[in-house]
């Protein structure tokens, strides 16, 4: 849980470090303007209480309808006025802390499933909103980095992306260190420190920090 409200003040401080004009400012993702991912995060903490619903009840309820469910309220948030979607992400967060609060203890080991259809423990939504405001937060381009985040929560961040592409049999060919940290078992060896490390491997760098003993391949997607 720490880690969780940990990365809810991260994203809040880059958030607030933006004025409302800036949210019309590109963020680190492509072809989505800072207001974006600010709707994005909003959106997920809902999706996140349906998880939690999902987990109390036994009726599945999953995150979002569809794909193109998801997209369309990303957008409609989006186009609310500044001081709008900044009233509607403390909303939701305020959302999704009600429902973690009010989950049974038992509840806590039913199965639900991930965005991806991967399924879970409900214990593991909170990690989940963790990695969602830690990497956003970064994304606003607001002067928060990986370096700003706690080295455990980088390391299982870099651990989560190595597990994604296992399990979608993309892991790329690489070994990648940072201290005494090491995921992989590929041919190139890359290393650099870990914020560094986290940037490349989310995608949200190109590796110029990074030294390699070859070429850096492209990357898979994480998510």
């Amino acid at each position: 849980m720490d880690r969780w409200t940990d990365g809810e003040r991260l994203f809040a401080t880059a958030l607030g470090r933006l004025t409302d004009e800036e949210l019309d400012g590109p963020s680190l993702l492509p072809g989505w303007d800072r207001r974006h991912v600010v709707a994005h995060v909003a959106r997920n903490a809902d999706a996140l209480v349906n998880l939690l619903a999902w987990a109390r009840t036994g009726d599945e309820t999953p995150m979002y309808p569809s794909r193109e469910a998801r997209d369309a309220g990303i957008a409609e948030a989006a186009a609310l006025e500044a001081s709008q979607l900044r009233t509607e992400l403390v909303a939701a967060t305020a959302r999704l802390a009600d429902a973690v609060r009010g989950l049974p203890g038992p509840a806590w080991s039913a199965e639900v499933r991930t965005m991806q259809g991967r399924p879970v423990p409900a214990s593991h939504v909170p990690w989940m909103r963790c990695t969602e405001v830690v990497v956003h937060a970064v994304d606003l381009d607001a002067g928060v980095g990986f370096a700003d985040v706690a080295e455990d929560v980088q390391a299982a961040i870099c651990e989560e992306v190595f597990g994604a592409w296992e399990r979608r049999g993309e892991t790329p060919d690489v070994v990648v260190f940072a201290g005494d940290r090491e995921w992989g078992s590929g041919a190139v060896a890359v290393s650099g420190a870990l914020p560094a490390v986290t940037g490349w491997l989310t995608g949200r760098s190109r590796g110029e920090e990074l030294a390699a003993d070859g070429a850096l391949p492209e990357l898979p997607r994480w998510l």
